[in-house]
């Protein structure tokens, strides 16, 4: 697969970067389709199944749990992107498609309420509601390309992956222990290698679509942060430290919002309105289908280590959500580093450097109360947006006002 050419840049307020940014405003402008409502009621369920992954973790923080917990949220994030993608190909508000994607979410909620017990007794609920989900989809994809051979050929190798990844976790639900486990691991190889060989030759993409979504799925996971904030004071008197607990919650919430949506989401944007009919769809799979999976990741693991400090906190955080709440906020900004690297050709450093100092937190988050813990990590996430808007003013103002 050929290189997608890129402008070597140094920094964000690099001169070269901001050529890239007006080179892109004025490669685009044709008007395009928007997300659509039954797209977001959609989302809605999505909602809910990450929410469960974390309330599953939350429930016994081990190691264990943890991997299982990543494991179900890759397998997830695989179901919704695929709708991402048909929603982009098809008008999802319209006939048939409204009727399939109506039944998706159906087949999507008993996927969202078998995950708590996922890897035991619902494991069988679970893979046969998920088998549901992807065979849906491929049917929806079939009516889509009957008109056009380019498509359906798309199609045929989409299959080829997707219904042999999907029906190793029904397999997997009918088995216990290590096989179980094997079953998963092959069923994610499948899933996240297939793509990648299988290449995106015959797949077309509407670049302001496809952005939309994906910035929609972020607020969608930092508003999973939030609701873990609720939910972690249901049954506890609320007093000080509850409240700065949440405060500190939402200021991380706010930071990570920050960090996509000033500018980073703007210049993906017309940097991805600005390449050819070949290179869209590269993109849309390295920048969005890939490199947003990490980003809500971390996303959902603060929501994790949020919840747990809610719990109690002046209690010392146990190993596991300590890793959640310093590493979740980490893996965001390495991932919008790697997003920005695709995109426009350099690292963010100093999201790096916030995020190495993150990663070095995680041994005094164990030995600390859960507060002092989740403060240092909203001082810190903070830090890097206050960094950011003085350092690269100029360059924020050109990007957003220029």
């Amino acid at each position: 697969m050929a290189a997608t050419p890129r402008t070597p840049i140094i920094s964000p307020g690099s001169e070269p970067e901001q050529v890239e940014v007006e080179r892109a405003e004025r490669a685009g402008g044709e008007p395009e389709q928007r997300a659509t409502p039954l797209e977001l009621f959609f989302d809605l369920v999505f909602v809910f199944a990450i929410t469960q992954v974390t309330a599953f973790v939350s429930a016994d923080p081990t190691w264990t749990r943890l991997v299982e917990g990543l494991a179900l949220m890759a397998v997830l994030w695989w179901a919704w992107e695929s709708y991402a993608w048909l929603g982009n190909t098809a008008a999802s508000d319209e006939g048939t498609m409204r009727v399939v994607l109506l039944a998706a979410m159906g087949a999507m909620l008993v996927v969202s309420l078998a995950v708590p017990r996922a890897f035991d007794g619902d494991a069988l609920v679970f893979g046969v509601a998920y088998l549901t989900v992807r065979l849906l989809h491929l049917g929806a994809y079939t009516v889509v390309s009957r008109d056009e051979p380019s498509l359906r050929g798309v199609v045929v190798r989409l299959a080829a992956v997707s219904l042999p990844a999907a029906s190793l976790l029904v397999l997997a639900g009918a088995l216990d222990g290590t096989p179980r486990a094997l079953c998963w691991i092959a069923a994610l190889a499948i899933d996240y290698l297939g793509l990648a060989l299988a290449g995106t030759g015959g797949w077309r993409v509407q670049p302001g679509h496809f952005a939309e979504r994906h910035s929609a799925v972020i607020i969608i996971a930092l508003g999973e942060s939030l609701v873990a904030v609720g939910v972690g004071v249901t049954h506890v008197h609320v007093g000080s430290g509850i409240i700065t607990a949440a405060l500190l919650g939402m200021a991380v919430a706010g930071a990570l919002w920050w960090a996509y949506f000033d500018v980073v989401a703007i210049v993906a944007e017309r940097r991805f309105r600005a390449l050819g009919p070949l290179e869209q769809p590269r993109m849309a799979r390295d920048s969005y289908t890939y490199l947003h999976l990490p980003m809500v990741t971390g996303i959902v693991l603060l929501a994790l280590g949020v919840k747990q400090t809610l719990e109690a906190p002046s209690a010392d955080l146990r190993t596991v959500p300590a890793v959640a709440l310093c590493g979740g906020v980490a893996l965001y900004l390495i991932a919008l580093s790697a997003f920005k690297r695709r995109n426009v050709g350099s690292f963010n450093r100093p999201r790096l450097v916030t995020a190495a100092v993150l990663l070095a937190l995680i041994g005094l988050a164990t030995r600390v109360s859960a507060l002092l813990s989740l403060a240092l990590v909203a001082a810190a996430s903070c830090a890097l947006i206050a960094y950011e808007f003085v350092r690269y003013a100029q360059a924020r103002d050109r990007i957003r006002h220029g």
